[in-house]
């Protein structure tokens, strides 16, 4: 190991949590270090490494890394850090809040959890509004859920949500989650005009460009991990649209694959490429998948998530694409590469599955060729 291999630690908030971010220049042989020794993840939005800080020991990470590297710690002493760190300590605690519910509120919740199953609500959905459930109740363990207020939502947003930092998406979650819930359980229409909504930022999709998307793929060598995302690419799907695609719904003699069930209970069929069947077939040679077209460790059983995840955030690593991107980026870059070759907006929608056009419309702000087409008056003026 080279003796010159410089590490750097310094404070950050991740996901609504304090973690110790650990920083060095790329090196194989330091990452798989880091990996053995400590308990390190990667983060592709900070794009570095982290540990959480309510698991990190600084004695015993020093002592793990110092015969591999120079370990820079003087940031963790620093103002901004001390300021950092006040307030990570006010950050609430998810597992804490909850285990504040009564016995009785946590059987309505469970009762709740059951009627959105079902009514068919999405997975992430239920998990979501049952997550956020949980933390509200545990916020107001001491109030029985029938007898709590709209200004009890109000003072919750007001004296948890915004001192907490949290994001307008935890308080859009909450809102959705309490709406539903007492909906459901109580019949009770929580007053809507006191319940505002914050704006949504409308951030621009990120899109990978095509040189970047040809080192990431290139840098994936398993077959099975490769042939994912490049389905993922091909086709513009969503990540569980992947994980649910079955062996049934790819109908090479019609040239078609369904998207079954997808966002908003929606089906959908997709034209296939004719290069990727070539790649399928080959794939399907060598793994052989039973049900599912891309399938984990256990024959039948779809690949996870979390695997999924692991292998983008490996690939990105590997390809040293240093951008902020995420398996949904190969979505919008779909969307995007279709937008720039000329197709009608009206058969992205169709392809994406969108119920409204304005949600496709969003990718003509993103798309380079098309601003780069339009001329500039200024080009006209003989001055």
């Amino acid at each position: 190991m080279d003796a010159k291999l410089k590490i750097k630690l310094s404070l950050a908030i991740h996901r609504e949590r304090p973690v110790v971010k650990v920083i060095f220049d790329y090196n194989r042989k330091l990452i798989e270090e880091l990996k053995a020794r400590t308990d390190a993840q990667w983060s592709v939005n900070m794009n570095c490494w982290y540990i959480p800080q309510e698991r990190f020991v600084l004695n015993e990470f020093f002592t793990a890394m110092k015969p591999v590297a120079y370990i820079n710690y003087l940031s963790l002493k620093n103002k901004d850090s001390q300021q950092l760190n006040n307030q990570a300590t006010r950050n609430y605690s998810p597992s804490v809040m909850k285990k504040r519910i009564q016995p009785a509120t946590l059987e309505k919740i469970d009762d709740f959890r059951m009627w959105l199953e079902q009514k068919r609500y999405g997975e992430n959905t239920i998990k979501t509004y049952i997550h956020q459930l949980g933390i509200f109740f545990g916020y107001y363990a001491d109030i029985e859920p029938e007898n709590i207020t709209t200004q009890n939502i109000i003072a919750f947003n007001n004296d948890f949500i915004l001192k907490n930092n949290l994001s307008s998406t935890f308080q859009n979650q909450t809102i959705s989650a309490l709406k539903k819930y007492y909906l459901y359980k109580h019949n009770r229409d929580l007053n809507a005009e006191n319940l505002e909504r914050p704006r949504k930022s409308q951030s621009l999709p990120k899109v990978m460009a095509k040189k970047d998307l040809k080192r990431f793929f290139e840098s994936i060598k398993n077959t099975k991990h490769k042939i994912a995302f490049e389905t993922i690419y091909a086709y513009g799907l969503r990540r569980g649209e992947l994980l649910n695609l079955k062996l049934q719904h790819i109908d090479t003699r019609r040239g078609m694959i369904s998207i079954i069930n997808a966002k908003g209970k929606k089906d959908r069929q997709l034209p296939m490429s004719k290069r990727w069947l070539g790649k399928v077939k080959s794939y399907y040679r060598t793994y052989k998948p039973k049900i599912y077209f891309i399938e984990g460790q256990f024959p039948g059983k779809s690949i996870t998530a979390g695997s999924l995840q692991k292998v983008f955030e490996r690939a990105l690593m590997e390809s040293k694409i240093n951008k902020p991107y995420t398996i949904h980026c190969l979505r919008h870059s779909f969307a995007t590469h279709l937008l720039e070759n000329g197709t009608d907006i009206r058969y992205i929608q169709e392809l994406l599955g969108h119920k409204s056009s304005k949600t496709t419309e969003i990718y003509t702000h993103v798309s380079k060729e098309s601003l780069k087409n339009i001329k500039n008056p200024f080009d006209d003026m003989d001055i």
